[in-house]
């Protein structure tokens, strides 16, 4: 699966919130192959070719349980909802409970990968970061996904050698970001352009940034190969606790609470769903949610140490292995974990993702599709209603 993405073109998005009443093939630029999703409407017959096989459902499929649900993730602490929910069996018992007995994952490295997954059909909804989401959208006309939820917010930092103390000394330096054009690539890339360093998605410029995998940035740092990297928890905390490296810049440092109201968050993590799927199953999405909110719910409640432990063990089998103690607890402490997607931070996403260079000025309205979601905190205490900011609905 390719790791690069393509600049897409200027499209002005009048979207509604509700689902499309047809899916256009839709060649999404990120990555170096273009990924193209055949997805027929409510009145036709949606298919989708994965690994050669065609998969067909009925049109008087629709409003019906899906039969299966494919879910995508990261092997990532700032998907702790994901992994707790996969790993306590709570998507599965909810899907179950709706009427969806199959249940399957697939474990991704970053959003844009993710997001040419969600489109090509392979799967149905993934957690991923704010700014591929963006990225799709805008792409699609509007017509390719839908965030349904906040997962996280917070848990991202530029981490840099020691010998770097102030962003002047950037100049000449080489970073590492989790994929071209995604949530921490595009943070790093705005930063870099508020200090007037260049950093340009082709390559060159002031600063040079190098999309690479977590594991390998790690590497390469340990090696001396890079001068740092903007990630998530984890990989954050692994770079300064194993490798020696120092925290330049906290994003939560850069949010004043613009449009959100909550000063320091930021949304990392958020939950999307194919909207044709949704328009399809609404049943089998509301079960998702269902036991999205179980996670977040228990991670709000759970000690410090049953956290650990649970994130760990679903960690060892998503990513291969467990983290060190003082690793997973530093992790833990720089997230927030809600259900709120902080929809108010978006129009400040879109601008960064424009002065990143990886994306262009577009209308986000019908981003946002949080009914459901309301839907399910409404039947439990404590839960405040989610706010589409006006990109949606809510």
């Amino acid at each position: 699966m390719s790791e690069t993405t393509k600049n897409p073109g200027t499209i002005r998005i009048t979207a509604d919130a509700g689902p499309p009443k047809r899916r256009r093939g839709l060649a999404l630029g990120i990555g170096a192959a273009v990924v193209v999703a055949l997805l027929g409407g409510a009145t036709a017959v949606a298919a989708a070719v994965i690994g050669g096989e065609q998969r067909t459902t009925p049109a008087s499929a629709a409003g019906v349980p899906a039969p299966q649900l494919r879910l995508g993730y990261f092997g990532n602490v700032t998907h702790a909802p994901a992994l707790v929910g996969v790993q306590d069996g709570l998507f599965a018992k909810t899907l179950k409970d709706a009427g969806t007995d199959g249940f399957s994952t697939q474990v991704f490295n970053a959003g844009p990968a993710a997001v040419e997954a969600l489109n090509a059909g392979a799967i149905d909804a993934a957690y991923l970061g704010p700014n591929p989401a963006i990225n799709s959208f805008v792409q699609s006309h509007g017509e390719s996904l839908s965030v349904i939820a906040g997962a996280a917010a917070g848990g991202a930092q530029l981490v840099v050698r020691p010998g770097i103390t102030a962003p002047d000394q950037l100049r000449g330096a080489v970073l590492a970001t989790p994929q071209l054009g995604g949530t921490q690539d595009v943070a790093l890339r705005a930063y870099l352009a508020s200090k007037n360093l260049k950093a340009s998605p082709n390559g060159g410029g002031d600063v040079t940034v190098n999309p690479t995998d977590n594991a390998q940035t790690l590497k390469l740092f340990q090696d001396g190969k890079i001068d740092g990297a903007w990630l998530p928890e984890p990989w954050a905390s692994r770079l300064v606790l194993q490798a020696g490296a120092k925290v330049l810049v906290d994003e939560k440092d850069l949010w004043d609470g613009t449009g959100t109201g909550k000063p320091g968050l930021f949304p990392t993590t958020i939950l999307v769903v194919n909207r044709a799927f949704a328009a399809q199953h609404p049943q089998t999405v509301e079960a998702l949610l269902r036991g999205h909110v179980a996670a977040i719910d228990w991670l709000g409640r759970a000690t410090a140490a049953e956290k650990a432990a649970t994130v760990n063990a679903a960690l060892k089998k998503a990513a291969g292995s467990a983290l060190p103690a003082n690793v997973i607890e530093r992790a833990l402490a720089n997230i927030t974990f809600t259900t709120d997607p902080l929809a108010g931070a978006y129009p400040k996403l879109l601008a960064d993702g424009v002065t990143a260079g990886v994306t262009k000025p577009a209308d986000l309205h019908g981003l946002f599709d949080l009914r459901a979601l309301n839907a399910v905190l409404a039947r439990g205490p404590g839960h405040a209603k989610a706010s589409a900011a006006g990109l949606g609905q809510d």
